[in-house]
């Protein structure tokens, strides 16, 4: 009995956050274990599929580093980053789109719908929604940073029930240009704060933004971030994370959250529970 009455009182602690959060938009950056161990990626659906049944709008921005890296490998093709961004040469680019686009995207998509959603996988270069120039071509090749993305085409697949699933790559008006290799970080949140996201959350391999001793910092601002970037402790993968974090608050999203994604339901944890389980950036 105990046990039931813990199970109301979880759900009880959530309907506020369900109220707070119903039909608002959600993106969420899916990447790391999460998206890697076969029980995680269960896990995840689920969450997404009851932040859909309950009436939040959930759009998800994928990346897959570690599947990219495996093929590169396997074919014996060189790839290097730089402050925790992949240099894209031609070669990598067609492996990157493979990958992302080809394989991982239309997995989630399935995936989801076999949970009892209505998923519907796209890339950057569908209908040309997300296009980018090239970020230093001779210094990152084929990487680009974002120009635009006409938030219309997720407002109207949102509109019409479904969860966007997105692959961040994008699209260059020049024919029969390859596209860009885009930091799904960094796509995640140039998307959320273009189609007027209430809030973006990153899944991780890390418990959140750690200080100088590992321990989890549960809230941080701009100026934290700032800090902490300058001495060192924010380094490496984590840099373009923040980065994504903040330019998604300065574009109005109201809050960006980094979790832990090896977590069971990390994703419900941190919205419809008071405490959260990772970091929260905020204005």
């Amino acid at each position: 009995m105990q046990q039931k009455i813990d199970t109301v009182k979880t759900l009880v602690e959530a309907l506020p956050f369900i109220k707070k959060f119903n039909k608002e938009i959600v993106v969420i950056k899916y990447g790391g274990s999460a998206q890697t161990s076969p029980q995680l990626k269960e896990k995840f659906a689920e969450a997404i599929v009851m932040l859909y049944l309950v009436g939040i709008k959930p759009v998800i921005v994928h990346g897959g580093g570690k599947r990219i890296n495996d093929l590169l490998e396997a074919l014996k093709i060189d790839t290097h980053f730089i402050d925790g961004q992949r240099v894209t040469s031609p070669d990598v680019m067609r492996i990157v789109e493979m990958v992302l686009s080809g394989e991982i995207n239309k997995e989630i998509a399935s995936m989801l719908n076999a949970h009892g959603a209505k998923a519907i996988g796209i890339s950057g270069k569908d209908a040309h929604f997300i296009k980018a120039m090239p970020k230093e071509h001779a210094k990152w090749g084929l990487t680009g940073t974002i120009t635009s993305v006409n938030a219309s085409v997720v407002h109207n697949l949102i509109k019409e029930g479904f969860i966007p699933v997105i692959a961040p790559i994008a699209s260059d008006d020049a024919l029969g240009h390859p596209g860009y290799n885009i930091n799904a970080d960094l796509a995640a949140s140039f998307i959320a704060k273009s189609i007027g996201a209430a809030k973006i959350i990153f899944l991780t391999d890390t418990a959140g933004v750690l200080d100088g001793d590992k321990k989890l910092l549960s809230t941080l601002n701009g100026a934290q971030i700032e800090a902490l970037k300058a001495s060192g402790v924010i380094h490496g993968g984590m840099l373009p994370k923040v980065d994504a974090c903040l330019e998604a608050i300065e574009g109005g999203v109201q809050k960006a959250h980094i979790i832990d994604g090896r977590i069971e339901h990390s994703i419900l944890l941190e919205l419809f529970t008071q405490e959260g389980v990772g970091t929260q950036i905020t204005q």
